[in-house]
């Protein structure tokens, strides 16, 4: 049940721009039909300096214009989706992206050596690199963003607040100054007043970023706030915000070019966070007035003519849902992670956009000419356990089947079947992306586009993603960034056990795959894997029933077939509560052509499911769920922790950053142990217990997996004692 196919996954993914190109290229050509001739010829061949979907995504508008491509990769990524993507790939270094993906002079190397004449940064990594895309143009090199200068004016979250009072952009009241004492620091916070927002002048991503309610809290969130700002930016300046109780997180998309015009392509709402990084976006912003639209659209316009703005970029405002009042927050000097949605309501390619900018172009359309067009939501997939504070995950994609694309759907992504999610990248999987005519119907597209999307192998938050769309306060609209927080308990309701039809799918596959096998062998073997064992016309031991046990989390559910005739059953279904349940006549469809589809008769209905069997679990997609069971086995004794009695566990895949405690110290409940780094964040592991540290059980540097024993304490007999 479980090859890999690369192509259709291929297939899809570029086909899901036909409709958005086709959108795009009616409205392009009717507004520069007149000045085609004029126009400046876009590249013949680009680098791209990064991976994942956004390569992945700058190079189908590349193939779609005939320029060539360039790719770049770790050793990680040697087989990515991306580097199958280019017309050429480079390897640049280790799987660490300090040693490959920010090595300047290794990128414009290869850019030299393969004869682009443009680099595109993407976003993350270099994007926002004022060294970088000086860099680029020393070496005559086109660098696709913006001018040098105008990242250093908006790279500094202080710098730029400066610039944007000048330019009669209201900011958030706070300390943006150069004095970077503690003590000065604290001083301002208390002047505030608490809550005040901790942000590394340099940041984004929610990296450097620290909430302090109150002051006592201040010195250690600062510091906390400095070590993640230096491991991420190299600068671990701060500034100190006041910090809006009921904010919204509204951007607006704007494009310069080189001729001093600008124009703003609407907003963008990115209220629902978590970790400050933002899980879903919409185009537009519900509930704004045209007027407070136009009005954030100017102010962005005039932010980017502030600093002589070129390219693509997003200015960020913080919007008090109090008063409805905005103020400027910052602008991310790039192309968005959440472009796509303001692409899905302009029919806008700003890729393509990008190009025609950076080669000297006039921008495609001016303000009058752009025009919203319905409403659009993108849903980042990401590994992660929600249940788990939104940790990261890492592993194999075992099973992924994405939505059918179409002219109102994309699901973008830089990972196929088969793939890894690695510790050293971000934890994103797909970006998941609808439109409708409306706000009701696109929210209904992206429910229906969240049902189809089915990953196996790691936690996903897609579950989590769906009790988002379907909650009555999204649904009307009402969102700001506490969200989540304040609707946690209803967000994260527990599952109700699994139905007996759900559990007979479970089942059956474990039917379908020994009956399949037996097909292909001709002849009866024995399966010691399989908990199903010879499957004879299921006449096994000269018994007409079979038993089957999984785990339904904790709870025992058992599966009972009564064999009938050829491929039909009658089933009994004990679920995780107790109790029992009928199913007769149930009849197996063997199916050799899609090995995780199963279809079965149940009565008068026909089920089709996707069923994946992967090691010892087994997961049963239908009817838009996802459910997962055990196969009860022997577990696996970790060394590291057989004999531990009490210690600290790894609360997801990460590296050993900091070690702050040795072997003999005593310390006291809430002390920082150890600190983590996982997907480019720093997760602080503080002591459950006061008691005195036994033994530390890695490095600083060491690569650790998920619930491993970071450090044992003494148990309370040896200490008495």
């Amino acid at each position: 049940m479980f090859r890999l196919v690369h192509a259709r996954s291929r297939l899809l993914h570029s086909a899901s721009y036909a409709g958005l190109s086709q959108r795009f290229a009616r409205q392009y050509a009717t507004a520069n039909a007149a000045d085609v001739s004029s126009r400046k010829p876009l590249f013949d061949k680009i680098l791209i300096a990064n991976r994942g979907e956004i390569a992945c995504r700058v190079m189908k508008t590349a193939r779609k214009l005939g320029i060539k491509t360039v790719a770049v990769y770790s050793e990680a990524d040697r087989n990515s989706m991306h580097v199958q993507m280019a017309d050429e790939a480079y390897l640049i270094g280790p799987a660490t992206s300090s040693e490959s993906y920010l090595r300047m002079d290794k990128i414009i190397d290869v850019a030299r050596k393969s004869n682009a004449q443009a680099i595109h940064p993407g976003y993350g990594f270099l994007s926002e690199n004022a060294e970088f895309a000086k860099k680029v143009e020393e070496a005559s090199l086109v660098f696709i963003g913006p001018p040098p200068q105008a990242i250093i004016d908006m790279g500094s979250k202080s710098e730029s607040k400066i610039i944007m009072t000048r330019a009669n952009v209201p900011v958030v009241p706070g300390y943006h100054g150069e004095n970077q004492s503690a003590e000065h620091l604290k001083k301002e916070a208390d002047q505030i007043g608490y809550p005040v927002l901790i942000k590394a002048i340099k940041g984004g991503g929610g990296k450097g970023m620290r909430i302090v309610e109150k002051a006592e809290d201040f010195d250690t969130m600062l510091e906390s706030a400095r070590r993640e700002a230096i491991k991420s930016f190299g600068d671990d300046q701060v500034l100190v915000e006041k910090y809006i109780l009921r904010p919204r997180h509204i951007e607006v998309q704007v494009f310069a070019d080189k001729g001093g015009e600008a124009v703003y392509l609407f907003e963008r709402d990115c209220s629902v966070q978590r970790r400050h990084q933002k899980v879903l976006e919409e185009a537009p912003a519900p509930g704004l007035t045209p007027e407070l639209r136009h009005s954030l659209g100017t102010k962005a316009v005039a932010a980017a003519k502030a600093v002589n703005y070129v390219g693509a970029g997003t200015v960020e405002f913080i919007f008090d849902t109090d008063t409805n009042e905005f103020y400027f927050m910052e602008m991310n000097t790039r192309l968005q992670v959440e472009h796509p949605v303001t692409e899905m309501v302009t029919a806008t390619d700003l890729v393509h956009w990008q190009l025609d900018v950076a080669a000297g172009n006039p921008l495609p359309l001016n303000q009058e000419q752009l025009r919203l067009d319905g409403h659009a939501f993108e849903a980042r997939i990401y590994a992660e356990n929600p249940a788990n504070n939104f940790l990261p995950d890492t592993g194999p994609l075992i099973h992924m089947k994405t939505p059918v694309p179409s002219d109102s759907l994309r699901a973008e992504t830089g990972v196929r079947q088969g793939d890894q999610v690695s510790v050293y990248y971000d934890p994103m999987i797909s970006k998941l992306v609808v439109r409708g005519q409306d706000r009701t119907e696109a929210l209904r597209a992206l429910r229906k586009a969240l049902d189809e999307f089915e990953v196996v192998g790691l936690n996903t938050n897609i579950d989590f993603l769906k009790s988002l769309a379907s909650h009555p306060a999204f649904i009307s609209g009402d969102v700001d960034t506490g969200f989540i927080k304040k609707h946690e308990s209803a967000l994260f309701k527990p599952q109700d056990p699994a139905s007996p039809v759900v559990l007979t799918q479970a089942a059956l596959s474990f039917v379908a795959k020994a009956l399949l096998r037996e097909q292909a062998q001709r002849a009866m073997t024995s399966d010691p894997f399989s908990p199903w064992g010879t499957l004879a016309g299921q006449r096994l031991n000269h018994t007409h029933t079979k038993k089957l046990t999984f785990l339904e989390g904790e709870k025992e559910v058992v599966v009972e077939f009564e064999y009938l005739t050829g491929n039909e059953y009658n089933v009994e279904v004990t679920d995780s509560t107790g109790a029992k349940t009928t199913l007769t006549n149930v009849r197996l469809e063997l199916n050799d052509t899609r090995e995780t589809l199963l279809v079965a008769h149940i009565g008068d209905r026909k089920i089709q499911s996707t069923v994946v069997q992967n090691g010892s679990e087994v997961v049963v997609f239908l009817d838009g769920t996802k459910r997962t069971f055990a196969v009860p086995e022997v577990e696996y004794d970790d060394d590291h922790h057989k004999h531990d009695t009490g210690g600290v566990r790894t609360p997801m895949p990460c590296k050993i950053s900091q070690i702050n405690v040795q072997p003999g110290q005593k310390v006291v409940k809430g002390q920082p142990l150890v600190v983590l780094e996982a997907m480019k964040m720093e997760h602080v592991i503080k002591s459950p217990q006061d008691g005195v540290i036994k033994k530390i059980h890695f490095s600083v540097g060491d690569l650790v997996g998920e619930k491993k024993s970071l450090l044992s304490f003494e148990d309370s007999e040896t200490r008495d004692s």
